[in-house]
């Protein structure tokens, strides 16, 4: 399976006897699939085909498609209705003489082209050939985007698997200090209990340490967090459409990483821990752009 981002880019093109037809589809990183569809109106009878189209290939993602057209010959399907443009010019004309205005054509003719019905736009119908290269440019561009975002993909998922490789490094970088941190914590303890000048009970003493320093153990923290990290890397190799899963999987790394900080009690495991939280939080954000 090959892990895809959600950022890209495609261009697709047709070309007919007298048209070409240009479709740019771009896409950003969105919980769902949130398409936004420009295209020409002569098109609008074809843009249920364009979005399922785009939909079956792109999947999920801030999709911008953008479709324009270009002639190659002089042809409109606006019509000027003359009989109406006489009409308006000839009332006009008389209006302004019986005021005493004086005007010309070049004031009079781009105010009636703009009064209603005046220009008239005819429904044009695509014909089955230029629906179907429109369709074909659209599977081009979707196809030339989902390429891209391969390629985006793999370089996000290796810098990810580099971030999580990181956080294992640092937690095994804890162990030494762990042992440290346990004498230096019974220490303190009967360093305290002196100052207090008073007699205990040795065997009782013990018990209440080994229940105290129990507490601050982050063996199991350790565990999970390994086993976490070895989920993020054989989710992120084998699954399509990973990017939801893996952010679950981050957030459970960050629960076992909280946990170690606030059992830390100890400067160089803390200054570990924040390393791990940074490393973390860039996957995270990284995550949000993986389909």
């Amino acid at each position: 399976m090959m892990t895809k981002s959600m950022t890209g880019f495609g261009k697709g093109e047709a070309t007919l006897k007298n048209k070409k037809i240009t479709v740019e589809i771009r896409s950003l990183n969105s919980k769902q699939l949130d398409l936004n569809l420009r295209l020409p109106a002569v098109y609008r009878q074809s843009e249920y085909d364009i979005r399922t189209s785009i939909a079956r290939t792109l999947v999920r993602g801030k999709v911008d498609v953008s479709v324009t057209v270009e002639n190659r010959t002089v042809e409109t399907p606006a019509r000027i209705n003359r009989e109406l443009f006489r009409e308006y010019l000839n009332q006009m004309t008389d209006t302004l003489k019986h005021a005493g205005i004086e005007t010309g054509y070049d004031t009079l003719v781009p105010t009636i082209m703009r009064l209603p019905e005046v220009v008239a736009t005819e429904a044009e119908a695509i014909s089955d050939e230029e629906h179907a290269a429109l369709l074909a440019a659209t599977k081009a561009a979707a196809a030339k985007l989902d390429a891209f975002r391969m390629q985006e993909g793999a370089t996000l998922i290796a810098d990810l698997l580099r971030r999580v490789d990181l956080i294992e490094q640092y937690k095994n970088e804890v162990t030494p200090y762990e042992q440290a941190r346990t004498e230096n914590v019974k220490a303190r303890i009967l360093e305290n209990l002196a100052k207090l000048n008073t007699e205990v009970d040795r065997n009782r003493l013990e018990q209440e340490m080994i229940f105290y320093l129990e507490k601050l153990d982050i063996t199991e923290e350790k565990v999970r967090l390994t086993n976490h990290c070895n989920y993020f890397r054989e989710v992120a190799a084998q699954e399509e459409g990973a990017g939801r899963k893996l952010g679950f999987i981050a957030q459970e790394m960050g629960r076992e990483i909280n946990t170690m900080g606030s059992k830390a009690n100890e400067t160089n495991i803390q200054i570990l821990v924040v390393k791990m939280k940074d490393e973390l939080e860039k996957i995270k954000e990284q995550v949000l752009n993986i389909l």
